[in-house]
């Protein structure tokens, strides 16, 4: 096997880990705007037991969920657009999304769950990410 088919494996490879990080974000940014939206205009949608340290009010999860869901899709257009900078904000605003699902757990915990592994998996994806790699496929 000669070196030039290698290395064009491993940049489709590389190409298709940043289009399903690119394209989770999307998705994740949207499925946090749906969530926003519900817990603004339908507040008792979410319950919250009595016991709970970040018990916010479900409205104010909700404003937070809609802001973080309209700038992770964006970020999430930025690595589909192959830019090195939508990657390390893809990367920070993934962990800051784990991060309010992980504290809106008990709201919606299947669901949060969901989206914390979401969140893990576009973080690996935009690690193994090579803008150089990406350039070479197009």
């Amino acid at each position: 096997m000669s070196t030039t088919s290698t290395t064009g494996r491993q940049s489709g490879w590389v190409t298709g880990f940043a289009v399903f990080g690119g394209s989770m974000m999307v998705v994740i940014g949207i499925f946090q705007i749906v969530v926003g939206l519900t817990a603004i205009f339908e507040d008792t949608f979410y319950v919250l037991t009595d016991n709970y340290l970040f018990g916010f009010d479900v409205q104010t999860w909700g404003w937070i969920h809609l802001a973080l869901g309209v700038v992770v899709a964006a970020g999430g257009v930025g690595v589909l657009a192959g830019q090195v900078w939508a990657r390390v904000l893809g990367i920070v605003l993934a962990a800051i999304s784990a991060v309010a699902n992980f504290l809106f757990l008990p709201y919606y915990p299947l669901w949060s769950m969901l989206i914390i592994a979401a969140d893990i998996a576009v973080i690996w994806a935009l690690t193994k990410y090579d803008r150089n790699m990406w350039a070479d496929n197009m």
